[in-house]
């Protein structure tokens, strides 16, 4: 299937972000949307086999930049407040941006992302702007994790590893700050009443042993509807590896039948 990869720059009242979105022929068009961001540190490219795994069976997609992840976009951010209480509306504009290009409107929405991009997610799908599409997060490497440390990247395995990649973020977004606001959010999350498909590899060492689980039972007890999926091999820094599992999940989930 012919498909066209538009560049695009994401701008809301905080942030700009870069973005890609990925068209289909349009008579071969699914009334599903998928929007999909990466983790910490990181950048769209994560998602990149998730995109062209959709888009390539009719599904328009749109990959955008986590702000102040300036492997993505080199644009800084002015605060760790503005990150913490916006960047999640950012799948806002990327639904909106990805309107405007289709002059179309999708039945459902398929919010996504890997780490602590599978967290904003989570907190999108809460958006009053979405309330009346069916809508699904699709979570790839989440967990809370059951270790002492606030997260695997504050041990002493990952000192160095740290050091390079917390100048790879603007200095808002430093690595304390950061993994601490999600575990503590995580941990107090009170999303309600969604449909989630959470997907974390056995030998994913950041979520570790048990986090998937304490992640699951979290959104449970909220009343969400929960499936989750624990592949052997889909180490937490591979995420493109997930793109198999999501598509299957998603063809099932959605009855895709004209899908290859």
């Amino acid at each position: 299937m012919q498909s066209n990869v538009i560049p695009l720059i994401l701008s809301s009242p905080w942030f700009k972000v870069h973005a890609f979105a990925f068209i289909p022929e349009k008579n071969k068009q699914k009334n599903e949307w998928a929007l999909f961001t990466h983790g910490y540190t990181s950048h769209k490219g994560d998602c990149l086999n998730w995109a062209t795994r959709l888009v390539e069976n009719g599904v328009p997609v749109m990959i955008f930049d986590q702000p102040g992840h300036f492997l993505g976009s080199f644009e800084e951010i002015s605060s760790w407040e503005n990150f913490r209480d916006h960047s999640h509306e950012l799948f806002l504009v990327a639904f909106e941006k990805l309107k405007e290009l289709l002059n179309d409107d999708p039945t459902s929405l398929i919010l996504g992302g890997h780490s602590l991009g599978a967290f904003q997610s989570m907190r999108a799908l809460d958006l009053i702007e979405f309330k009346n599409y069916e809508k699904i997060s699709v979570a790839v490497g989440i967990g809370i994790g059951q270790r002492q440390a606030t997260h695997l990247f504050e041990t002493a395995f990952y000192e160095k590893t740290l050091a390079v990649r917390r100048q790879l973020v603007s200095k808002h977004l430093d690595p304390k700050t950061v993994f601490s606001w999600l575990k503590t959010e995580k941990e107090n999350m009170t999303l309600s009443h969604q449909r989630l498909h959470l997907i974390t590899g056995e030998d994913d060492v950041v979520v570790g042993a048990g986090g998937l689980e304490a992640m699951i039972e979290i959104l449970e007890k909220n009343h969400n509807q929960v499936t989750w999926e624990k592949p052997k091999k889909l180490p937490h820094h591979e995420p493109g590896l997930a793109s198999a599992h999501l598509y299957a999940f998603l063809k099932n989930h959605f009855s895709w039948t004209n899908a290859v």
